[in-house]
């Protein structure tokens, strides 16, 4: 339903999620925080310059967006989310989480699979400024860093 991915489409967190790292994706498996049967977490590749380290949810399943999740998986995103966002307060020591969700190219989605992102905020930021500018693509070594915090903190709850 109100799908937009083009015929063969090759989908990038489809890709991730099975392990497969190619110039068709930029999700490497140093990546993954969290994976279960439902949904990895994973640590995005492309970043704000004043909150670097924001994480993505996603299905393990292709779904293009939010009318065509199963509610059986959307339970479980959110439950994710929700510890997701928790660890990253702890161990980024942020001052406050965003999530954001976007769906079909008007309303800014640009991966044609469900994600929803997990931002660490922090007081003075200036998010809502940089996300009209062009995100920075991290380097996969920068993230491990962010990988392990989160890891460990969500091994914890």
């Amino acid at each position: 339903m109100y799908n937009h991915s083009p015929d063969n489409y090759k989908c990038p967190i489809c890709l991730g999620v099975s392990g497969v790292e190619s110039e068709d994706t930029l999700l490497k498996q140093a990546d993954l925080v969290f994976k279960d049967d439902l949904v990895s977490v994973f640590i995005n590749s492309f970043w704000l310059d004043t909150v670097m380290g924001h994480a993505i949810v996603v299905p393990n399943q292709h779904f293009e967006n939010i009318y065509d999740l199963p509610l059986e998986v959307g339970h479980r995103m959110f439950e994710v989310i929700k510890k997701v966002s928790i660890a990253m307060k702890v161990s980024y020591q942020c001052d406050g989480i965003t999530t954001r969700q976007n769906n079909e190219p008007a309303g800014g989605q640009h991966a044609f699979h469900f994600h929803h992102h997990v931002f660490p905020r922090y007081e003075g930021d200036s998010f809502d400024l940089n996300q009209s500018k062009k995100s920075i693509l991290s380097e996969p070594k920068d993230r491990l860093a962010y990988v392990d915090k989160l890891r460990s903190s969500l091994n914890k709850l």
